[in-house]
C-alpha cells in the first residue's frame, strides 16, 4: 500500500498534562509503523498546566514533533487554523487534524492517508457509520452531535452521516482554500462549516472511534453554532449557496 510521505498532523492541545505521555506514546507508535509524518502541536493561553513544556521537551527529543506556541489565539478555531497554516507553509501535501487526549484514536491515521491517496480531496471522520462509535460521552453531547448532523443536513442540503466530528484530512489545495476563506465559526461548529463549504469536493467518510473527554458544551459555543447555521441556511434560501 502506498502512503504519501509528505503528510502532516495538526493537534491543538490545552491542559493535556495528565494524558500527555499516554497519547504521545500511542501516536509515536503509529508514526513508527508509517515511517513518515510531521506533527504540529498547537498550544495557546487556554492551557494553564505544563502542556507547553511537555510539547517543547518532546520536540527536542523527537524531530517529528514541533511545538507551536500561539498566544494570539482567541478561540479553538484559531488554534486549528494556526496548525493548518504551519503545515501548509511548510509545504506538506496531506494535512490531517485530530484532537488530543485520546479523543481520537491515532490508529485511524493510516486509513485517512490511504483515502486521501485514492483520489479523494477530503477525508471526514464519522462516528455514525458502520464501524464508527462514540463512547464515554454524556447524553447531552451525544444528542448535540446527532441533532447537529440532522439539522445541518436538512438546512444546508448536505448528506453526510456525521457533520460535527473533528477528525479530518485534506489535500494541500483544499487547505489553501479554507485558509483564505473568512470562516464564521468561533467554536467547534467550524467542523460543520467546513463540511458544508466542501460538500462538492471529492470526499469520503471514515469510521472513527471517539471518546468524549468532557460533557461540557458552553452556551456561547451553541449560540455561535446556531448563528452560523442560520447564516448559511438563509443564504441558501436566497439562492446564494456558498462553496469552496
Amino acid at each position: 500500500m502506498y502512503y504519501d510521505n509528505d503528510w502532516a498532523l495538526v493537534i491543538p492541545l490545552a491542559n493535556e498534562e495528565e494524558e500527555f505521555d499516554l497519547f504521545m506514546g500511542a501516536l509515536a507508535s503509529v508514526l513508527d509503523r508509517l515511517n513518515s509524518g510531521k506533527v504540529y502541536l498547537i498550544v495557546d493561553k487556554a492551557s494553564n498546566d505544563r502542556t507547553l513544556e511537555l510539547c517543547q521537551a518532546l520536540e527536542k527529543r523527537d524531530p517529528r514533533f514541533r511545538a507551536v506556541w500561539a498566544p494570539e489565539n482567541k478561540n479553538v478555531v484559531d488554534a486549528y487554523l494556526r496548525g493548518y497554516r504551519e503545515a501548509y507553509e511548510n509545504g506538506h501535501e496531506l494535512i490531517i487534524e485530530m484532537d488530543a487526549g485520546l479523543s481520537h484514536d491515532p490508529r485511524a491515521l493510516p486509513m485517512f492517508i490511504r483515502v486521501l491517496n485514492e483520489g479523494n480531496e477530503c477525508a471526514f471522520g464519522s462516528r455514525f457509520i458502520n464501524g464508527g462509535s462514540i463512547t464515554e460521552s454524556s447524553y447531552k453531547r451525544l444528542v448535540l452531535s446527532k441533532v447537529g448532523t440532522v439539522l445541518s443536513n436538512v438546512l444546508l442540503g448536505t448528506g453526510m452521516h456525521d457533520m460535527t466530528s473533528g477528525y479530518q484530512g485534506f489535500h494541500r489545495n483544499i487547505v489553501g482554500k479554507f485558509l483564505a476563506y473568512p470562516l464564521l465559526s468561533k467554536a467547534h461548529f467550524y467542523q460543520t462549516e467546513l463540511r458544508y463549504l466542501l460538500r462538492s469536493t471529492r470526499f469520503m467518510e471514515i469510521p472513527i472511534h471517539y471518546k468524549a473527554p468532557s460533557p461540557r458544551v458552553s452556551e456561547k459555543a451553541i449560540r455561535n453554532s446556531i448563528d452560523v447555521l442560520l447564516h448559511y441556511f438563509l443564504r441558501r434560501l436566497m439562492f446564494r449557496s456558498t462553496r469552496l
